[in-house]
């Protein structure tokens, strides 16, 4: 049996508990924002998991029948390889790419990276039962700090794969600061496998970020509640209201929480209160929405070239596999 690790990327504990310098930058904007790292505390991870089963949230369920449909393809192009995973979560949908490799009996090691070190341990054991030969060396970290502490893998070739349209949580300019850091940490002739989430009707996209059982909601408000065990906090999440829009000049859909009624927070921790008026909102999240060839030409200027794109009948979802320069 393969040895399976759970390893802390050096620096971790030390930006997520200690610093909060980004809470204290984000509150102190206006408008106010947070970023989306603090979703994803064990209460988030689970449900974020419960979002992509909900019926109007169609990223997972689209990008999973396109997996299904190209996995194989996938493990014949790149052949054995490190497969490095950003933001594994339960690491669900990269089953089908594993049982690609094992059934082209094509070595691999995975290496899933993600903040939450308790989904991560919890998706990691699950692993090790169902493939007891496969090789994880999981990571907790920030996909930054983690990419930085890689090291040089002993199989022909690595992949790293960021599934889930997770990359339209980054701005442009974090974008382009990503697809460099990707690029730095390829050899020539690796592969990057990016998922996208495509641009299409307003309707559909914002009923899949106000979802009728309010889960989206519990999710976004679970942000308050972890900066609270965090930070040692007092926010009142019964002081704040979810709502997710669909930004049409900027292609992206904002999900904020609204306070209804003034107040002060604290969060001891940090030695930082905030003062909230009624009416101000705080933006929690962006996801932004892509044009297929846009992003080939990114990829492209990056040194990325398009192997081979993946989609669905509808063209709702998008996976480009790309390879480093040679």
């Amino acid at each position: 049996m393969a040895t399976t690790f759970l390893t802390t990327v050096q620096g971790q504990h030390q930006t997520l508990n200690n610093d909060g310098y980004d809470v204290i930058q984000g509150l102190t904007k206006k408008p106010k924002n947070l970023p989306p790292k603090y979703f994803y505390d064990h209460k988030g991870s689970q449900l974020f998991e419960q979002i992509c089963e909900l019926p109007e949230y169609y990223p997972t369920r689209t990008e999973a029948s396109i997996l299904r449909g190209c996995s194989d393809e996938i493990a014949q192009i790149t052949g054995a390889c490190e497969l490095i995973e950003l933001g594994s979560g339960s690491s669900t949908k990269t089953r089908l790419l594993l049982n690609a490799y094992q059934s082209r009996n094509s070595s691999c090691k995975y290496v899933p990276i993600d903040v939450s070190e308790s989904i991560l341990k919890e998706s990691t054991l699950q692993l090790k039962e169902e493939y007891p030969d496969l090789q994880i060396k999981a990571l907790v970290g920030t996909y930054e700090q983690a990419l930085n502490q890689l090291k040089p893998t002993s199989l022909p070739a690595r992949m790293i794969f960021f599934l889930g349209s997770s990359i339209g949580n980054f701005t442009p300019e974090e974008y382009d600061v990503f697809l460099n850091q990707i690029t730095d940490v390829l050899a020539p002739g690796d592969y990057f496998l990016l998922g996208i989430d495509l641009q299409k009707p307003i309707e559909i996209l914002e009923a899949a970020y106000n979802d009728s059982q309010g889960v989206t909601a519990a999710f976004n408000l679970n942000m308050l509640e972890h900066l609270n065990w965090r930070y040692k906090g007092n926010f009142d999440t019964s002081l704040f209201r979810h709502q997710a829009i669909y930004n049409q000049r900027e292609n992206q859909i904002e999900m904020y929480l609204h306070c209804q009624k003034s107040h002060v927070v604290n969060l001891k921790s940090l030695d930082f209160k905030v003062t909230w008026e009624k009416g101000e909102s705080i933006l929690t999240e962006i996801s932004r929405k892509f044009d297929l060839e846009t992003v080939q030409k990114e990829l492209d200027s990056k040194g990325l070239k398009t192997l081979k794109v993946f989609t669905d009948p509808q063209k709702w979802f998008g996976l480009i596999l790309c390879q480093a320069a040679k």
